[in-house]
């Protein structure tokens, strides 16, 4: 039998990325949402708690852009309290929300982009349209006093998450979380740059092969190439059950 791998919940400081974790609640057959994309509330309020106080011990918050045209989150945190603790340590009310939007789709009355105090980065590709983008730069300087949005372009096709990474690195973001959706959850497992996953699995089944799982896309093939993890925390939590892992080197 082999030794025990050993973990640790932060990476050297020489790394040249932030520390990730991924959060999610999800069903009991896996689904975050319905086949027609509809949010579905999975978890209650202690839930929203232990998130809302994750959210406040993070740099920055990144979905993808499918999560944006869907659920349209702000992502801000709604304690009082976390909040006052950040200003107290001369930190931002709320951590940098970060959208990987490939091709400039998000909506400008979006509410990340207006709701909540503070910084705002789009990650977009060389592909995406001229004329969205320019639209998208426009509205940053239109989004009001105290919100600053920034767009970087890395990647041809689509955002490159490694360089998009390496960039936040350099920006001051160590520790970084994200709340979906699958698609940019599996880009960021096939990049290797998972840390931590939390999942929150609720009781219900929600089904339908089309509704949205914790990592979509083609998915992997060979087994050599499946992401394996190792479980440090089980807990109830409700009617549910949370299940905390670490994502093995």
């Amino acid at each position: 039998m082999s030794s025990p791998r050993t973990h640790t919940h932060s990476l050297d400081a020489s790394s040249s990325r932030p520390y990730v974790i991924i959060n999610v609640a999800m069903s009991a057959d896996g689904k975050l949402s319905t086949r027609e994309r509809r949010q579905v509330k999975i978890s209650g309020k202690n839930d929203f708690s232990r998130v809302d106080e994750l959210k406040a011990g993070c740099d920055a918050i990144m979905v993808g852009i499918g999560t944006v045209l869907a659920d349209d989150p702000s992502l801000t945190i709604k304690s009082d309290a976390l909040i006052r603790m950040r200003r107290d340590q001369n930190r931002s009310s709320h951590p940098v929300r970060i959208v990987v939007d490939s091709m400039a789709r998000i909506p400008p009355d979006a509410k990340i982009l207006h709701k909540g105090e503070g910084e705002r980065i789009i990650a977009l590709s060389r592909a995406a349209d001229f004329h969205r983008v320019e639209q998208l730069q426009q509205t940053a300087m239109q989004c009001g006093e105290g919100i600053e949005v920034e767009l970087i372009v890395c990647g041809d096709d689509q955002v490159d998450l490694a360089e998009l990474f390496q960039d936040l690195k350099k920006r001051g973001i160590h520790r970084l979380m994200v709340e979906g959706g699958g698609t940019l959850i599996m880009g960021l497992l096939k990049a290797g740059v998972v840390d931590e996953i939390h999942t929150y699995i609720g009781n219900m089944i929600i089904g339908g092969k089309d509704a949205p799982t914790l990592a979509d896309g083609g998915g992997f093939i060979l087994e050599d190439e499946f992401v394996q993890l190792t479980l440090y925390s089980l807990s109830r939590m409700e009617d549910g059950v949370l299940l905390s892992w670490y994502v093995d080197a």
